[in-house]
């Protein structure tokens, strides 16, 4: 959401801020609005004064036995005018709030230019990609040859995109997450939460997945949302208070079972486990004050690249380039892991500085000494669970079909080395 006192204010640069979206000029409608909005307020308010007015004079005039018939029939008057014009200013005001809605927040300055992710900046790679004395192979060709990933059963269960993983890749998949949990709690002293997978309207509306991404979510008979991520359910966790200064920042983590449509991927990365309809994840929030929050964008970055350093990945961080930094953020960086199999880089993190923009949306506000403001939120994966898995199976292949088991991962699998 959008402070439209700002928008008034500078008009011209927020066309521009909205231009490097791939968007026309948008205060020229949105301000008629506000100013049709204001002219009827104003319209409103006057009417309501001549009616205080009259009120006095009509009992006035009652107390002095004169007639007061024509000021009440005036009186009338003004009434239905204040209403209607009441009224226009309510459907006003809901219409610009709605367009303001629909727009993605404004772009840093450092945010590249460029219409999707060939514009991206690969920003630095750490770790040597593997080398194989043979042909690596993708993580379903690996799990299936072992007995342990299986498609066909989810599919008679739930349809495509779904997967049954079985015994120790089962087991290697509880122990990634439970993992980075204890890392990011022990070591980068985020606080454990356990949250609902289903929220309401407000929720979803407060982190911008509503009303611009209805299609991609799944939503139940009763209307509530299966979340898309624990951002949802974390960042909304302040919608509607009033934080002090002191009690920030908030580092928050939960690893949930995330749910999405993937209306906008036909076709794209149908084999396999990278993009699915229902997938485990790790997610970082951060609720801070807004001087804090660049500083606070690079530390879960890094939170989250410790996760792929402590398992021994290949991966790299690549900043986004306008047209393909998601609708809420600012500026964002996707870490992309290596995953020999594919011979390609996948992102597996994604982490988001999101300034006031939800926060407004959620009115989660900080008080300050100039009055009241509003905190800076963030949001970044720390790790997708799911594409961990797949990045250990085709990193950690062996010539035989069996995958090596990270070091760090050892405690979690009861000392098993080996998959196989």
């Amino acid at each position: 959401m959008h402070d439209l006192r700002a928008i008034r204010a500078e008009p011209a640069a927020f066309d521009a801020a909205m231009a490097r979206r791939g968007l026309d000029p948008v205060t020229p409608d949105l301000l008629a609005r506000d100013a049709e909005r204001r002219a009827a307020l104003a319209a409103a308010q006057a009417a309501q004064a001549r009616r205080n007015a009259l009120a006095r004079e009509i009992g006035q005039g009652k107390r002095a036995g004169a007639d007061t018939a024509a000021m009440e029939a005036e009186a009338t008057a003004l009434r239905a005018a204040t209403e209607a014009q009441e009224s226009r200013a309510a459907a006003l005001d809901a219409a610009v709030r709605a367009r303001l809605e629909t727009l993605p927040n404004i772009l840093d300055a450092a945010v590249p230019d460029g219409a999707d992710e060939r514009a991206n900046q690969v920003l630095a790679e750490h770790g040597a990609k593997p080398d194989f004395a043979f042909a690596p192979k993708q993580h379903f060709e690996l799990g299936e040859a072992l007995g342990l990933m299986d498609f066909a059963t989810a599919a008679r269960l739930a349809g495509t995109r779904f997967v049954v993983l079985k015994g120790a890749l089962a087991r290697l998949e509880r122990a990634l997450g439970q993992f980075m949990l204890d890392l990011h709690t022990a070591s980068h002293l985020y606080t454990e939460m356990v949250v609902p997978s289903l929220v309401n309207d407000a929720a979803v509306h407060g982190t911008a997945q509503l009303p611009k991404f209805a299609e991609d979510l799944f939503r139940t008979t009763d209307g509530r949302w299966l979340i898309p991520t624990a951002e949802v359910p974390l960042t909304n966790s302040v919608a509607g208070q009033t934080l002090d200064p002191a009690a920030l920042p908030l580092r928050l983590t939960a690893l949930t079972d995330c749910y999405r449509s993937e209306a906008g991927a036909a076709g794209r990365d149908t084999r396999g486990m990278l993009r699915q309809h229902q997938f485990r994840k790790v997610e970082l929030v951060s609720i801070c004050a807004p001087e804090a929050s660049e500083a606070e964008h690079e530390r879960m970055t890094g939170c989250a690249e410790a996760v792929l350093t402590a398992l021994g990945l290949t991966f790299r961080r690549v900043l986004l380039c306008a047209g393909d930094t998601g609708f809420g953020a600012a500026r964002t960086y996707d870490l992309e892991v290596w995953l020999p199999g594919q011979g390609a880089w996948r992102e597996i993190s994604s982490c988001s500085n999101c300034r006031d923009f939800q926060a407004r949306r959620m009115g989660a506000r900080l008080r300050g000494a100039e009055g009241l403001g509003f905190v800076h939120t963030l949001n970044g994966s720390g790790v997708a669970v799911g594409r961990a898995l797949i990045a250990v199976l085709e990193t950690y292949q062996q010539a035989d079909g069996s995958i090596r088991v990270p070091a760090v991962l050892a405690p979690y699998m009861g000392g098993l080395e080996r998959i196989g």
